[in-house]
């Protein structure tokens, strides 16, 4: 299943934001759009390093484009202690100079399924073309305090209590009342009822919404 035709993702700058497999996604689409272009992955908060893409520390624009030249796909950014990486001092604008796409990890979940947003994120460049925000449906059920990063901000937007069970309709809504994404994927579908959980969830949101488990390889939109 090709991700990235079926988000319609186009050259240029496409931020992902969220929770549930956020870096999951842009290493895949990394992989697939390296057949028709050159892919530079950056963060504009910290992200995890891929273990197959070639890594640029706090490079030049010189640099990107020789290692453009060799391999078709690369990730950039600057090595924390904690083995994450944080941004690197070009702007996704001077990477999108550079390379056909730039995919751009934009905010953080702390390896939680869900979540809602500060005031301060998610960092999206005012160079995006397109946003996708992920949400993780293994989150669907369990309590809100112990499923949602940032619950406090998720209860104040849903009218929900921390205890609460996270349910597929009250993240859509949560989704809806932030409106930060163009289009929406639900990641982590391995069971067929999820499907209708998925459906629940884009039931309250005026954007495209797509399905599936990157694990698996799938994705379809949901009605």
């Amino acid at each position: 299943m090709n991700f990235a035709g079926t988000l319609h993702i186009s050259k240029g700058v496409t931020a992902v934001i969220g929770s549930g497999g956020k870096t999951t996604l842009l290493h895949q689409l990394a992989q697939e759009l390296s057949a028709d272009g050159t892919v530079v992955v950056c963060t504009t908060t910290h992200m995890l390093p891929s273990q197959t893409l070639p890594w640029l520390d706090t490079p030049d624009k010189r640099e990107i484009g020789e290692s453009l030249m060799q391999h078709p796909a690369i990730q950039v950014g600057r090595l924390l202690p904690n083995g994450k990486l944080a941004a690197c001092s070009l702007s996704c604008a001077a990477l999108s100079g550079l390379a056909d796409y730039v995919l751009v990890e934009a905010d953080g979940a702390k390896r939680l399924p869900l979540k809602a947003h500060a005031g301060f994120e998610p960092v999206i460049p005012e160079s995006a073309r397109l946003t996708i925000c992920v949400a993780g449906a293994s989150g669907f059920g369990q309590p809100i305090a112990q499923a949602v990063h940032r619950p406090e901000i998720f209860c104040r937007l849903t009218g929900a209590s921390p205890d609460d069970d996270a349910a597929a309709p009250l993240v859509g809504a949560a989704l809806e009342a932030e409106a930060l994404a163009d289009i929406y994927y639900v990641n982590q579908i391995d069971e067929p009822f999820q499907l209708a959980q998925a459906a629940a969830l884009a039931a309250q949101l005026r954007r495209p919404t797509y399905a599936g488990s990157l694990h698996a390889g799938t994705i379809q939109p949901v009605p």
